[in-house]
């Protein structure tokens, strides 16, 4: 399996909810592309920046769905939501 962690920059003023709702719409958007598995997003307890889960059956997978229109789309959407721009992390599945 190929997770991608996602830290995510500020999210700009007044613009949490939508950041939120953007996550959700985007989940739908991603969930029709070949070896998608699930894509969380996490709030910090005490403070920070949200932190997104992306899960993949291979990297192959992953960058097919990450060099898509529907990428391209989402990307742009949520560029007017950010104080800049997210940070990937790409790992592989070692022990369950």
């Amino acid at each position: 399996m190929f997770i991608n962690i996602i830290n995510f920059p500020p999210v700009k003023a007044g613009k949490d909810d939508a950041f939120q709702n953007w996550f959700s719409w985007s989940n739908e958007q991603y969930s029709t592309h070949k070896g998608f598995i699930s894509r969380k997003l996490l709030k910090p307890r005490e403070g920070g920046n949200y932190v997104g889960v992306v899960e993949h059956e291979t990297y192959d997978t992953f960058m097919a769905m990450h060099t898509s229109s529907t990428q391209a789309e989402a990307r742009k959407r949520v560029g007017l939501l950010l104080e800049g721009n997210p940070v990937p992390h790409f790992h592989e599945l070692v022990v369950s």
